[in-house]
């Protein structure tokens, strides 16, 4: 008898039933009892299961007093536990329950299982059995801090989905040549990312590339690019269409930064016509147009994998004079003791220096001579001899089969250059133009691939660059973005690009 007066049928009765059965055995011997051998055979399982180490039995008659559950309730468990196989049902669950607990020290085995049954029944009953599988991903990707009683599985499920796609470039650098913060929410916590930016006088088709080379076809229409290029009224008055600097994520993690035009005099006539405040520290407003190009190409320099420098004619000597000027001006990589991430690097006193790619846009038909594309690379060799940057043995014109006569050995001195050919599209509107029509519908003689096919070589030959590590910290895009907006405030407070300034003054 318990204190509150009521008997307990799992520990007393069962009991007192054993003692009255053993008590009518005993006075007559087992063959004057007609009931011996039935009671034998219902009593002998009953030992057993009270001989093994995992009775059944206690489970069955604790289970319903755990539940709390209407007498009613309480014998159909304990009566058709034996026959319908009930614990074998929750017998995956109370075992994926200890499983669980068995980390907590003290935790006794039967403490572990009982907390199933309620759970368990409530899922079962609740039809919330489907997702269980999504709720422990959810523990497995979120960790420690995940709580087991409030958790969303679509958040876990939110972590898998793709990255947003970006439909439009934006400002990484407006035309006040202030930084700007609107890319980070397109970032991700990964390394895997090629960062390409690009270089070039104004008209050059520096916009018109870089959305080749990210998002766009040639087929497509150039209003539809994510790199907006040059609207025929802006060419008619001789302005730019870029302003600081625009930044675009593709889907394969890779960074394309287009810019403002090098040493533009569109946005020096803006300056001198509208009477535009210049910073104190320039006198003059062709010394400040100049410096915008020398700070975003020094910044180029330090941020970037690849940087191409896009010429619509070969070639101008005082790009590559602005080019020398730049990576003197470059700032020096920031050593590992200056970064938070810790350091990976194996050389911490190397500056870093990135692969530099001469691309010649709108080549003639001459320019594709092995003669004329000889004499090239020799001239590009020899102004780039004492440079640091990366220009040659990453990118060859000959291994894209675009001259399948020539052998691998024929440009001893093969720098990084890429000639792309007229745009099939202009060349057919000056075609047709002309004053004979029938000409235009007949594939004429080019010397070359088209236009679509070597902007896939060059494509390809863009994103099979190695990708060098920036600093000498691996560094994740976020980490990159925080990394740029640094290098790009250093580059404006440069104590080397003043001096260069009133050295111009």
């Amino acid at each position: 008898m318990s204190e509150s007066g009521h008997s307990q049928p799992g520990m007393y009765g069962q009991g007192r039933r054993r003692r009255r059965r053993r008590g009518d055995r005993d006075p007559g011997p087992p063959g004057q009892n007609l009931s011996g051998p039935s009671r034998d055979r219902e009593y002998q399982p009953r030992e057993r299961r009270d001989g093994s180490e995992d009775p059944p039995g206690p489970l069955i008659q604790k289970t319903p007093i755990i539940l709390a559950k209407p007498p009613g309730e309480r014998a159909k468990p304990s009566q058709n536990a034996p026959l319908s196989g009930g614990p074998v049902l929750e017998k995956p669950i109370m075992l994926m329950k200890a499983r669980d607990d068995a980390g907590k020290p003290g935790t006794p085995p039967e403490g572990a299982a009982q907390p199933s049954g309620p759970g368990s029944s409530k899922i079962e009953r609740e039809g919330q059995r489907p997702t269980q599988p999504v709720y422990q991903i959810q523990n497995r990707g979120m960790g420690a801090s995940a709580s087991s009683s409030a958790v969303d599985p679509m958040v876990g499920q939110s972590k898998l989905l793709p990255p947003e796609k970006m439909k439009h470039s934006i400002k990484l650098v407006d035309d006040q040549m202030n930084w700007c913060d609107s890319a980070m929410e397109y970032l991700r916590d990964q390394t895997d990312m090629l960062v390409v930016g690009i270089l070039g006088l104004q008209g050059t088709g520096k916009s018109t590339i870089m959305s080749l080379l990210s998002a766009n076809t040639p087929e497509e229409d150039q209003r539809g690019y994510v790199f907006r290029a040059q609207t025929q009224e802006i060419k008619e008055r001789g302005g730019n269409q870029s302003t600081g600097i625009d930044f675009f994520i593709t889907q394969e993690r890779v960074i394309f930064l287009d810019t403002q035009p090098m040493l533009s005099p569109s946005i020096l006539d803006h300056l001198i016509n509208n009477d535009r405040k210049l910073p104190p520290e320039y006198n003059l407003p062709h010394t400040y147009v100049e410096m915008q190009s020398l700070q975003i190409a020094a910044f180029l320099f330090t941020v970037c994998h690849v940087v191409i420098v896009v010429q619509d004619w070969f070639t101008d000597l005082n790009v590559y004079r602005f080019l020398q000027t730049a990576e003197m001006l470059k700032p020096s990589t920031p050593s590992a003791s200056h970064d938070s991430t810790g350091s990976s690097g194996s050389d911490d006193g190397a500056e870093y220096y990135p692969h530099i790619v001469f691309l010649q846009n709108k080549a003639r038909r001459d320019d594709f001579c092995p003669r004329n594309l000889k004499n090239m690379h020799m001239v590009v060799d020899k102004l780039m001899t004492h440079s640091h940057l990366r220009y040659k043995g990453t990118l060859s014109m000959v291994d894209c089969n675009i001259f399948p006569g020539l052998g691998l050995d024929y440009l001893s001195t093969e720098v990084n250059m890429f000639l792309l050919p007229v745009s099939d599209v202009l060349l057919c509107t000056v075609l047709c133009s002309g004053t004979y029509p029938l000409f235009s519908l007949l594939p004429g003689y080019r010397g070359h691939p088209s236009f679509s096919t070597m902007v896939s070589k060059l494509r390809s030959q863009i994103l099979a660059m190695p990708r060098c590590q920036l600093s000498h910290t691996i560094l994740t895009e976020k980490n990159w973005f925080h990394y740029a907006a640094r290098i790009w405030d250093g580059v404006k407070k440069s104590s080397a690009l003043s001096e260069y300034s009133r050295l111009l003054c």
